[in-house]
């Protein structure tokens, strides 16, 4: 979730809302979710002010999209995602539902959503999640067995979705006290370590735990980040490498977030978005090894359910 609660006062003194770019307006009134659902799109250059500008550092655009979508209000507060190396998406929301969908590319380069279901995720008890302190989904990692981890904010906890189907379970999380809304943001699977291990951040301190289906969670680093950074998502890479992605907030500069992949030697590739550029508040990551090496990087962005961000769904690939 956004830090934009914590500083309503400052947003409004801003005007935010005046200035935000394409707002998308939301239904009036909750719309009841299907198994399916319509999903528009339209294409965002990376730079809107320098629309030739290809690249940051060493990640190269490979395209980018806007999403709404007319037919539901629910399809909004995305906050991270998982893309599979044959192009289908699975993502969650800050209200608890579960989306799935097929990218589609054109020379390569993301050009739309396809195929979209969006239902919502279930509690203990098999029934859908009842309230906002208990749907408030924020990350997800999926491990090798195909079992799903969706990690919590509000009420902090960690639960695996089996992949045959069925109600969650709950999994071993940090015992740690986390602010309201500055908790487990951060969720990945960690299989250089085992096909039961993840990991996960806390996104105020930036602390994260080394975790296993039957055991514990302990302490791991803290991530090396500026105060005014949260650590949103992170994803785990061969080599005991890890990407961190931090965002921070303020009225003046709005968005801003920083990618940093490290590895034992340091800081490896640093991606840095502001504006003039397509930024928004980005706070999902993923990488896909490509045929010819490299990763294609994706983040996705969680409009709030407000007409005055967007869901923004970017590419990038990167070659270390």
């Amino acid at each position: 979730m956004s830090p934009l609660p914590r500083l309503g006062a400052l947003i409004a003194l801003a005007g935010l809302a005046a200035c935000a770019p394409s707002p998308v307006s939301l239904p009036a009134a909750p719309v009841a979710a299907g198994s399916s659902i319509s999903v528009q799109t339209v294409p965002v250059p990376l730079n809107p002010e320098a629309p030739g500008q290809t690249a940051i550092g060493g990640f190269t655009y490979a395209g980018g999209v806007q999403l709404s979508s007319t037919q539901t209000s629910r399809f909004h507060g995305l906050s991270d995602l998982s893309v599979s190396a044959d192009g289908k998406i699975t993502a969650i929301s800050d209200e608890g539902d579960l989306i799935e969908g097929r990218l589609v590319f054109k020379d390569g380069r993301l050009t739309g959503l396809a195929d979209v279901t969006l239902r919502p995720l279930s509690g203990l008890d098999g029934q859908p999640l009842p309230n906002k302190e208990m749907s408030d989904a924020e990350g997800l990692a999926i491990l090798a067995s195909g079992d799903r981890l969706v990690s919590f904010e509000r009420q902090s906890r960690i639960w695996l979705y089996p992949a045959d189907g069925g109600p969650p379970r709950a999994v071993p999380a940090p015992e740690a006290d986390f602010p309201l809304n500055g908790g487990l943001e951060a969720l990945a699977a960690d299989p250089e370590r085992g096909p039961d291990a993840y990991v996960t951040g806390g996104e105020e301190t930036g602390q994260t735990w080394l975790c296993r289906l039957a055991a514990p969670c302990v302490a791991g680093p803290t991530v090396d980040k500026a105060p005014e950074f949260g650590l949103v998502a992170m994803r785990r890479l061969p080599g005991d490498q890890t990407a961190y992605l931090l965002r921070a907030w303020d009225p003046l500069r709005g968005n801003r977030i920083v990618l940093s992949v490290t590895g034992a030697s340091g800081e490896l590739a640093r991606l840095e978005m502001t504006k003039p550029l397509t930024v928004d508040n980005f706070e999902g990551v993923d990488f896909v090894p490509r045929t010819q090496g490299g990763y294609r990087v994706y983040i996705l962005s969680d409009d709030n359910f407000s007409a005055s961000q967007r869901t923004l769904l970017l590419a990038f690939d990167w070659t270390p």
